[in-house]
């Protein structure tokens, strides 16, 4: 089955319109595209937050594996739920790439399993309404002010759930900080609703397939998208990309590898040309992070 993400934009938008989406269990997409390939030293599992897909899947997990030899095999979707699934036992990876610090932190300690003791910063991403130039309301975006815009009568703005994805609880904090700031209190009502939210894996297909006008978005998956963007104006949010390793990983060593790759230069010249800001250096944060990547961080 063809990850909704890797379709040819025609396709894609077939599935944004179809109830039936092109999606594996728990609304994650299973992504191998080493698939048919032996690698000589064994599959590096990864899972990652799910607006990540064009970057792993055309860029680091390629490229990773032609430098190493390991085979990427990625399962993309909300952080939050990853993270409950790893708890759950429903997932079994060696990295763990989240779109917040606080979904590593509910991996940590013993109550939680203990399958986190330590991750490392190593980019951010600010959060942006992507929008389709062709949208009825696309020029009405340009000069207008987005608060007033998406309050509009008629306009269709998609958000991610915030119980799955820190997207969702960005987008709700963005929200709930522009109708503070502006006195707009029509805002609210957006965030009272449920029928704006959509699966993180589905949300760029709907804006493509005209059934949104909008949607909040990181700068990366919008420019990877091909989206027109505005700032979130007065609201500045971002949010912090880590990656760690699993424990019990069963590829430890390709796991480590991975990593490594992850905050070297080939990864963080992806990153920047995708519109990221690159922390620099990336921070390790815990007290049991392989020496070797304390090391790197701070040689950076």
């Amino acid at each position: 089955m063809v990850p909704e993400t890797h379709m040819r934009r025609p396709a894609r938008i077939a599935a944004a319109l179809s109830s039936s989406l092109l999606l594996v269990s728990c609304d994650h997409l299973i992504v191998d595209p080493g698939a048919g390939r032996v690698s000589q030293r064994g599959t590096v599992q990864v899972l990652y937050a799910g607006s990540l897909v064009e970057l792993m899947e055309q860029k680091v997990g390629p490229t990773f594996s032609a430098a190493t030899g390991y085979r990427f095999a990625g399962i993309a979707g909300g952080s939050a739920q990853l993270a409950e699934e790893v708890k759950s036992g429903l997932q079994r990876a060696d990295v763990f790439v989240s779109a917040s610090p606080s979904i590593d932190l509910a991996l940590e300690g013993t109550a939680q399993g203990n399958w986190v003791t330590w991750y490392l910063t190593f980019a951010r991403a600010p959060l942006v309404l992507g929008y389709e130039a062709r949208s009825r309301f696309a020029h009405a975006l340009k000069v207008n002010p987005w608060y007033k815009v998406v309050a509009a009568p008629g306009f269709r703005v998609g958000r991610t759930d915030p119980a799955l994805d820190p997207k969702g609880q960005l987008t709700i904090e963005a929200m709930r900080e522009a109708a503070a700031r502006t006195g707009d209190q029509t805002l609210l009502k957006l965030i009272a609703g449920s029928g704006n939210v959509f699966p993180e894996e589905t949300l760029l297909g709907r804006l493509e397939a005209g059934q949104l006008d909008a949607g909040f978005l990181y700068l990366d998956e919008a420019k990877a998208a091909g989206l027109s963007t505005v700032s979130l104006s007065p609201v500045s949010l971002s949010t912090t990309f880590t990656v760690t390793v699993l424990a019990r990983a069963r590829n430890e060593a390709g796991a480590l590898s991975f990593v490594h790759f992850l905050v070297g230069p080939e990864a963080r010249r992806f990153l920047l040309s995708a519109g990221f800001e690159l922390s620099s250096p990336p921070q390790v944060h815990g007290n049991l992070a392989p020496t070797s990547l304390v090391v790197t961080s701070a040689r950076q």
